[in-house]
């Protein structure tokens, strides 16, 4: 079990991202939240197996054709104790 903190950059907020990693992160069975951030940049935390984390993030970076990701940041953090869903913020 992994935990990652990712900040993504570029065409991330108004183009349905928080949604494509909500489905992606669901179909994956991970836990952790997505949410828009002031700067207009998107945060995530994620928690699972970290194969499924890794095809999760190769999701995110590829993105689809609305959303585009410039740079990103990725770390590990630790992990949330019973964590179960996967959180949409609203910000």
């Amino acid at each position: 079990m992994k935990r990652y903190h990712a900040i993504f950059d570029g065409r991330v907020q108004g183009v349905g991202m928080r949604g494509f990693c909500m489905m992606e992160a669901q179909s994956r069975g991970l836990t952790g939240s997505v949410r828009n951030l002031e700067n207009g940049m998107v945060e995530i935390y994620v928690q699972g197996d970290e194969d499924l984390i890794d095809e999760f993030l190769g999701a995110v970076k590829q993105g689809n054709r609305f959303i585009r990701v410039d740079d990103y940041t990725i770390k590990e953090v630790p992990v949330v104790e019973g964590e179960k869903h996967f959180s949409y913020g609203w910000d």
